[in-house]
């Protein structure tokens, strides 16, 4: 059993014989009463996506699931294709199974599929990805002061805010829960 304020993003949980992925979590607390929990769930069936809210009380079945390690391969026509890097086989995977985590791929990234009874429910794209600035503006000089950003797009296609002194070819650390520049890596 798991409790509602346990819950985080990734978690399966089973509801009235359901299987739903958490993919959002806000905890709420009215000025009266007792605190809520508001989720964004996904139906591991249908993958219709459902808000419900919950008690901060209450208890859910958790799922137990199989994480297997896969690694990005290529794109096409919006599926997305992986290789499971202990028995090489191949599947594919619709963009809205990945969500947001798609602008982040790029060749030869291994992210996580958690599978339950072999049906993958849910992926899991890496916290922080390097990738390499395709295209951005130059900066101007003498603008490094006052610490503004410019938006440059990477070699997966996601566009972010960077700081005024990166430029095209150099590759950066981005965190791919909030899409936001991180670091340059070198």
């Amino acid at each position: 059993m798991i409790g509602a304020l346990d819950l985080r993003a990734g978690n399966v949980i089973r509801l009235e014989g359901e299987l739903l992925a958490v993919l959002e979590r806000n905890h709420h607390k009215p000025g009266k009463g007792g605190a809520l929990v508001r989720l964004k769930l996904r139906r591991v069936t249908s993958g219709a996506v459902i808000d419900r809210t919950f008690r901060a009380s209450e208890k859910f079945d958790d799922v137990r699931l199989d994480r297997v390690k896969m690694q990005f391969l290529y794109e096409s026509d919006g599926e997305y294709h992986f290789m499971n890097g202990e028995t090489f086989e191949q599947v594919a995977f619709g963009a809205d199974f990945l969500g947001e985590g798609t602008q982040y791929l790029k060749e030869n990234l291994e992210i996580d599929v958690l599978f339950h009874e072999s049906k993958p429910v849910v992926c899991e794209i890496p916290n922080f990805v390097a990738l390499r600035v395709a295209k951005t503006d130059p900066g101007l000089r003498g603008d490094t002061a006052s610490g503004g950003t410019k938006p440059a797009t990477l070699e997966s296609g996601a566009v972010v805010q960077v700081p005024l002194f990166i430029e095209e070819g150099e590759v950066i650390k981005v965190d791919t829960r909030s899409g936001t520049y991180v670091e340059r890596v070198s």
